[in-house]
C-alpha cells in the first residue's frame, strides 16, 4: 500500500463556488480564487456563464435541466484570458427558505504518482466487494475502489480531491464527515449507519459504515479507512418486522370498528404508503349477517377511515362516513370478487381502462401522480368485511412484492379485529334488544307517586349490564318501587337481570312485604344457582332494593340486598341518602333482610338508581352521593327534566356501567277519601255495617256501587268473624277504583272454592270475585287483609 500512503500525502486543493437558479455566483472559495485568479468580490454577482470558455456557455443549460447532480469535464476562462480544463461536480441544493441553487466543485491535484498495478493489496482494494475508499487528514478522497465508483457515478479522477458530502451531497454524508474527523483527532475506529439514495436509484439505501484511521509505522494518522456495506435488504426486514409490531400493538385496542380503521391507516402511512384508505360493507353498519353469496357487481361500501401524507387527504374520492360505489371491473370489485390481493403499477394502458370505469377515482390517481397501489381484502374466520388500499405518489419507489405480503398481513390483523368488533356490537345489540324487551315498555300511572325513569347502557367495550327497575301498583292504592344490577356483562347478565325483575314482580303480586320478599328472591336465585340445568350466570350476587309505599299512611318500608340506599328529597328541597342496611347481596343465603319504616310527606322525592351512577375510576361513591344529593335539590319543572338534570350533572361523558334511575314524587290520599270502622266479632253487626257502607257511598257520589258493594262488605266481614280472630276492621278507599278492605288478626289466608250444591257455605268468595274487577289477599304482622276493588269508570 506503499503508493496509496504516497497519494494521501499529495498536495491538492478544492475549488468551490455556488450559484442560484438563474445561474449567478453567490459563493467563491480561495480554491476558485487559485484556479481562475478572480476574488470574490469580482466574481460573486456574474453570471455563470462569463466564467465559461467557447460553447461550454451554451452547454451549461442543457446539462443541469432536470437533473439533482451533473458530473463532466468543462472548459473556463482564466482571469487573464486562458483556457482551465477541469472536472467538474455539480450539486442541486436547497437553501434557506426553500430556494435551490447549486454547489460547483472542482478538486485540483497533482498529477498521481505511479501505482504498481500488480502489487496484491491494490488488486484487493480494487476488487473488494464491499465500498472502499481513503480519505486524507483533510477529509479529501485521495483512492476509490470499483464499488466506490459504481455508487458515485464517478470514477476515481473525478472524486480525487472531494470531501464526502460533496461526492454525496446528503445530510448523512455530513455526519459520517463528522466521524471520519473523530477518527483523525482520536485515532481510533468509528462505525455508524447511513441511509441515502445513490445516483441512478429511487430508492434510498442503508449502508453499515465503517471507518478506521490509517498510521504509519510511528503510529502517526495519516489518513482513513472508509468501508461501507449495502445493508438494505436487512434493514427492509427489519423495518417490516418493526412495522407489524406496531400493528399488533396498536390495532384492535377498542372494539370500535371505525376506530380500528382508523388504527390501520395510520399505522401504514407513511411508513408504508403514502395514502392508506379502509372501506368496509354497509352489511356491518346494521348490525346484520354477511350476505350469504359471492360479492360481484358494482360494490357499495363506506369510507370508514382514511390517512395521507397531504394535509387533508385531497386523494379520497369519498370522505370519512360517505358511501362510495365500485365499479365491476374497479379493483377493489375485482380484489372482492376473487378474495385475493392485487398490485398495480399504474401505467398508461391501465389508467386508460380506469378512466373508462371510474372516471372520478381515475382523476384523483392522474391529478397526484399516483404510480403504485395495493388493494388488499378485509377477510376473518371467513367472513368478507371490505378492503384496504394503499398508494404511493411522493415516494418514488413502487411496490414490491414484500409490500404487498406486509399489507396482507397488516389487513389480516386489522380484520380480524373488525371481526370482534362485529362480533361484540352483534351481543350488543342482542344484549340490548332483549334488555328493552326485559325492562318496563311503560311505567303505570300509580295513585301513590308520580314516578319516570331512565336507563343508559353502558358504552364501555365489555358490553350491556343486568341492571334493571319497576315501578309496581298494589292493593290499598299502594305502589311498590324496585331496582337492582345483575352481576356481568352482556346477553346473560341482561338475562339474568331480567328473570330477577319477573321472579320480583311476581313475589310482589302476593303482597309480600319488602324484607320478606327479598328472603324468597335470595331462596329463588340459590336453588336456580345450584341447578346445572336452570343455571342463571348473574344472579348470584345480584343487588335489589325494594320499597312499598302507602299513599294512605305516607309509610314507605325499604329493604335492600347489598344495593345502594335510596335518596330523598324533602318538600322543602333537602336532600339526604336513606340510612337503611344493606343486606348481603342475592344468593349468598348468609343473612336476613331487614326492612325499615319511613314516614314520607307529601310531594317529597324519593330516587332509587343502580350504582354506575354514582360510582366510577375516577370518583368515590360516597363522592358521588354527595353529587346526587345536590343534583336532586335542584329545582326542575317536572320529573322529566330532573332526571335530565341528574344524569347531566353525574355523567358528564359516556358512562362507563349501565345505569338505571328510578324518580317518584308521593302523593297522599287525605282523609276524605278515606273511611275506616271498628267491626266487633258477631254477626249481628253485619247489618249495621251494610248502612254504614250506603251512608258512605251516597256522601261520596257512588249511588251506582252501593249495592254490589254491600254484597262485596256482608260476604267479607261475615267471613272475618267466621273464621278470623278480632280486632276486625272495615276500610273503604276511594280512588280511580273503590277498594274495600277487611282486616283481621288471623294469618291464615282464604282459599276460593267452588261449593257442590247441597252445600250451606262456600259460596263468599266465589260471589266477591264475581263482583270486584279483582281481590286478593295480603299478610303483615298483625294478620291479614282481604281486599276487593270496583271499577268505579261510567261507561
Amino acid at each position: 500500500m506503499s503508493s496509496v500512503v504516497n497519494e494521501v500525502r499529495d498536495v491538492t486543493y478544492l475549488a468551490t463556488a455556488t450559484m442560484d437558479e438563474h445561474g449567478v455566483v453567490t459563493g467563491w472559495s480561495e480554491g476558485a480564487q487559485r484556479l481562475l485568479g478572480y476574488r470574490p468580490e469580482e466574481a460573486v454577482g456574474r453570471a455563470v456563464t462569463d466564467l465559461l470558455a467557447g460553447a461550454a456557455a451554451e452547454e451549461a443549460g442543457r446539462c443541469l435541466a432536470g437533473r439533482s447532480r451533473w458530473s463532466g469535464r468543462v472548459a473556463l476562462r482564466h482571469r487573464d484570458g486562458h483556457r482551465v480544463d477541469v472536472e467538474l461536480l455539480a450539486h442541486r441544493v436547497v437553501a434557506d427558505g426553500g430556494a435551490t441553487g447549486w454547489l460547483l466543485v472542482s478538486a485540483v491535484a497533482r498529477e498521481p504518482r505511479p501505482l504498481e498495478a500488480d502489487a496484491p493489496a491494490l488488486g484487493a482494494f480494487a476488487q473488494a466487494p464491499c465500498i472502499l475508499a481513503v480519505f486524507d487528514t483533510d477529509l479529501r478522497l485521495v483512492r476509490a475502489n470499483a464499488e466506490m465508483e459504481a455508487a458515485a457515478a464517478l470514477t476515481e479522477d473525478r472524486m480525487r480531491g472531494l470531501r464526502l458530502p460533496q461526492i454525496w451531497s446528503h445530510p448523512d454524508s455530513e455526519k459520517t464527515e463528522q466521524a471520519m474527523r473523530r477518527v483523525v483527532e482520536s485515532g481510533e475506529r468509528q462505525s455508524l449507519e447511513a441511509y441515502l439514495r445513490v445516483p441512478g436509484e429511487r430508492r434510498e439505501h442503508a449502508w453499515s459504515v465503517s471507518l478506521a484511521p490509517l498510521k504509519d509505522h510511528t503510529g502517526h494518522v495519516y489518513g482513513v479507512c472508509f468501508a461501507a456495506h449495502d445493508t438494505t435488504r436487512q434493514h427492509q426486514a427489519q423495518q417490516r418486522l418493526l412495522l407489524l409490531n406496531e400493528a399488533g400493538k396498536r390495532i384492535g385496542s377498542t372494539l370500535d370498528m371505525a376506530h380500528v380503521a382508523h388504527e390501520l391507516a395510520d399505522v401504514a402511512v407513511p411508513r408504508l404508503a403514502d395514502f392508506a384508505g379502509v372501506d368496509l360493507l354497509t352489511f356491518l353498519d346494521r348490525g346484520e349477517e354477511p350476505p350469504p353469496d359471492r360479492l360481484s357487481g358494482p360494490i357499495t361500501m363506506r369510507r370508514a377511515a382514511h390517512r395521507s401524507v397531504l394535509p387533508g387527504t385531497p386523494e379520497a374520492v369519498a370522505d370519512v362516513g360517505e358511501l362510495d360505489i365500485h365499479p365491476e371491473s374497479s379493483p377493489s370489485a375485482e380484489c372482492l370478487a376473487e378474495g385475493r390481493a392485487a398490485l398495480y403499477q399504474v401505467t398508461d394502458d391501465l389508467m386508460a381502462r380506469w378512466e373508462a370505469q371510474d372516471p372520478a377515482r381515475a382523476a384523483r390517481i392522474r391529478e397526484y401522480g399516483i404510480h403504485s397501489e395495493m388493494v388488499v381484502p378485509m377477510r376473518a374466520r371467513g367472513v368478507t368485511f371490505g378492503v384496504a388500499f394503499y398508494a404511493r405518489h411522493r415516494s418514488p419507489v413502487p411496490f414490491a412484492q414484500d409490500d404487498l405480503l406486509l399489507a396482507e398481513e397488516i389487513t389480516a390483523r386489522a380484520a380480524v379485529s373488525i371481526d370482534n368488533a362485529r362480533r361484540y356490537k352483534r351481543e350488543r345489540m342482542t344484549a340490548m334488544a332483549l334488555q328493552r324487551n326485559l325492562l318496563p315498555q311503560r311505567l303505570p300511572d300509580l295513585t301513590a307517586m308520580e314516578v319516570t325513569s331512565r336507563y343508559l347502557p353502558s358504552e364501555a367495550w365489555a358490553g350491556v349490564g343486568g341492571d334493571w327497575f319497576d315501578a309496581i301498583p298494589l292493593s290499598g292504592a299502594r305502589a311498590a318501587l324496585a331496582v337492582g344490577d345483575a352481576v356481568g356483562r352482556g346477553i346473560q347478565a341482561s338475562a339474568a337481570g331480567g328473570r330477577l325483575r319477573s321472579a320480583m314482580r311476581t313475589l310482589a303480586d302476593i303482597d309480600l312485604p319488602p324484607g320478606e320478599l327479598l328472603t324468597h328472591l335470595d331462596d329463588l336465585v340459590t336453588r336456580l344457582s345450584a341447578d346445572e340445568d336452570s343455571e342463571i350466570p348473574g344472579a348470584t350476587g345480584a343487588t335489589c332494593l325494594y320499597a312499598v309505599y302507602d299513599p294512605v299512611s305516607r309509610h314507605c318500608t325499604l329493604a335492600s340486598a347489598g344495593h345502594p340506599p335510596p335518596a330523598v328529597v324533602t318538600p322543602d328541597g333537602t336532600a339526604d341518602i336513606l340510612d337503611l342496611p344493606s343486606g348481603p347481596p342475592l344468593g349468598l343465603g348468609t343473612l336476613p333482610f331487614e326492612a325499615v319504616e319511613t314516614e314520607l310527606s307529601e310531594g317529597s322525592l324519593l330516587a332509587l338508581y343502580t350504582d354506575g351512577l354514582v360510582k366510577s375510576r375516577d370518583r368515590a361513591i360516597d363522592e358521588g352521593l354527595d353529587a346526587l344529593c345536590d343534583a336532586l335539590a335542584q329545582p326542575a319543572p317536572s320529573l322529566d327534566a330532573l332526571c335530565d338534570t341528574v344524569l347531566r350533572t353525574l355523567l358528564p361523558g359516556r358512562p362507563e356501567d349501565d345505569i338505571a334511575l328510578l324518580l317518584a314524587r308521593t302523593r297522599a290520599l287525605g282523609p276524605d277519601r278515606v273511611a275506616t270502622w271498628e267491626i266487633p266479632a258477631d254477626p249481628a253487626v253485619v247489618s249495621q255495617v251494610r248502612r254504614n257502607v250506603t251512608d258512605q257511598l251516597m256522601a261520596w257520589g257512588l249511588e251506582k256501587v252501593v249495592f254490589t258493594t254491600e254484597l262485596i262488605v256482608s260476604e267479607l266481614v261475615t267471613n272475618a268473624i267466621h273464621y278470623g280472630q278480632p280486632p276486625i276492621r272495615l276500610r273503604l278507599i276511594r280512588d280511580r277504583t273503590l277498594i274495600c278492605e277487611v282486616s283481621d288478626a288471623s294469618s291464615t289466608a282464604p282459599h276460593l272454592r267452588r261449593a257442590r250444591a247441597l252445600d250451606e257455605g262456600g259460596r263468599g268468595l266465589f260471589l266477591v270475585a264475581q263482583l270486584a274487577r279483582r281481590w286478593g289477599t295480603r299478610l303483615d304482622a298483625h294478620g291479614k287483609t282481604i281486599w276487593a276493588e270496583q271499577d268505579l269508570s261510567t261507561d
